[in-house]
């Protein structure tokens, strides 16, 4: 009989997809599966995630892996998405629901909030948190104190979503910084503690103490206490580079992660959509946030319809250097650069029929995308002694995006990078120590350089 293989598990659970994976010693996936769980309503008909499901497929998929012939599990850590607390009474029982982020916040009691705490801006300086309504999961308490005292009494303690799924496997109730630095309203970044407003409001009881990101609980098998999945993600490269980099993370949202800017948000920062989250060793990591992957689904969609073309015809358009200099010389007499970068780009506005054809179109595109994102990651690349960009996700792959990103920022390199589901990989690699004897890998993290090759000054 052959020996088992030893491997960590990590359940990763995004708000759409929920994976289960294992890794090998040497960081490689060998078994992978992805579900999907139907939403149910909360108690105002609002979609929210099923607890009581999601905590049954954490149960059940740990029994069948750990009483799986072909695997050692050394350990278990957990990803998840932020912003979403799950409640637990007395005897330490779920309340649902399981609120979705999402769901509308009612303006009179988010003005009654700020008004009491010092106003939106000096409040959201201090904990490095805009005004997002439910995504600031402290406010969900701070709704539930308000509109239902009966249960807000009830509430023993409020888990960030990591933290719950942890506590399924171990019964150990904990917070963690990764959660707590996560746009919450909860955090001072300034005196690094809870804000004010926390004790004040009787929420810090029903917080529990916070979990080191690198412990373990010591059960049957070791335990992380889960992370947020955006600072996990992080992680890889955290460990991988020692030089001050940039992390532009790319999907609906294309997220500037600098990790080596811990000045406190400006005004204006705030009102450009920059915010902080705190990093697994618990030091301030300055974003800032594009809706640029939401932009370029919709444009690609009113291009495939003007041009009468297939909507993936954007993966077939080839580099052109010619048409990418001319661009280069109209943007940089373009007067777009004003305002803020909440709206979409340029491009929204622009009439698609000067366009000779559909490569023409996208070009320009991407060019207008680029602009605002060179915008959006100056705002946190600023007063850093950054020496390279790092790019993952869809735009990655998207040779077009790429070069002209890079074009754009001469004095810094640029690399498209890839890791196979890094929040995964993090929630990993933060409890190394406790399971894995072997060295970190050296290459963790896929490279591929566009700062040298193409000049589109000539």
């Amino acid at each position: 009989m052959s020996l088992k293989l030893p491997v960590i598990l990590i359940f990763d659970v995004g708000k759409t997809n929920k994976k289960l994976l294992l890794f090998d010693e040497d960081y490689k996936i060998v078994y992978e599966q992805t579900v999907q769980l139907k939403e149910i309503e909360d108690e105002d008909g609002f979609p929210c995630e099923d607890v009581f499901a999601l905590t049954n497929w954490i149960k059940t998929s740990f029994d069948r892996i750990t009483n799986d012939e072909r695997f050692d599990v050394k350990a278990v850590n957990f990803s998840a998405y932020g912003a979403s607390f799950v409640y637990l009474d007395e005897r330490a029982a779920v309340m649902p629901p399981l609120y979705n982020y999402l769901k509308p916040y009612p303006q009179p009691l988010l003005q009654n909030f700020y008004d009491t705490y010092g106003g939106q801006s000096k409040f959201s300086k201090a904990t490095a948190s805009p005004v997002l309504g439910n995504l600031n999961s402290g406010m969900q308490l701070y709704r539930l104190k308000w509109e239902k005292p009966g249960v807000f009494q009830k509430i023993k303690y409020a888990l960030h979503l990591p933290q719950y799924l942890s506590f399924i496997l171990n019964s150990s109730l904990h917070s963690d910084i990764t959660s707590i630095g996560c746009h919450t309203n909860l955090w001072n970044f300034d005196q690094n503690t809870y804000h004010e407003w926390v004790d004040t409001e009787g929420m810090r009881q029903k917080l529990p103490d916070i979990f080191p990101c690198n412990a373990i609980v010591n059960d049957r098998v070791p335990v992380g206490g889960g992370l947020h999945d955006s600072s996990a993600a992080l992680i890889p490269y955290l460990l991988s580079f020692q030089e001050p980099f940039v992390l532009l993370s790319t999907g609906t949202w294309c997220i500037s992660l600098n990790p080596f800017n811990h000045s406190l948000l400006s005004d204006d920062e705030l009102r450009q959509d920059c915010l902080c989250y705190l990093s697994y060793d618990a030091n301030p990591v300055k974003a800032s946030r594009l809706f640029a992957g939401h932009e370029h689904e919709q444009q690609v969609k009113r291009l495939a319809a003007h041009f009468a073309v297939d909507i993936t015809r954007y993966k077939e358009a080839k580099v052109d250097f010619d048409l990418l200099r001319r661009l280069k010389g109209e943007n940089s007499t373009n007067s777009f650069q004003q305002g803020a970068l909440v709206g979409p780009s340029e491009f929204v506005r622009r009439d698609l029929t000067p366009f000779k054809d559909y490569d023409a179109a996208y070009h320009q595109l991407i060019a207008d995308i680029v602009q605002q994102q060179v915008r959006s990651t100056n705002l946190v690349l600023k007063g850093t002694p950054v020496s390279r960009i790092f790019v993952d996700g869809g735009f990655s792959n998207n040779s077009i995006y790429m070069h002209m990103l890079a074009d754009a920022f001469p004095n810094v390199q640029v690399f498209a990078a890839s890791v196979s589901q890094a929040s995964a990989v993090g929630a990993a690699l933060v409890i190394h120590q406790h399971w894995n004897s072997k060295e970190l890998p050296a290459e963790i993290i896929k490279v591929k350089s566009y700062s040298i090759p193409h000049q589109l000054s000539g």
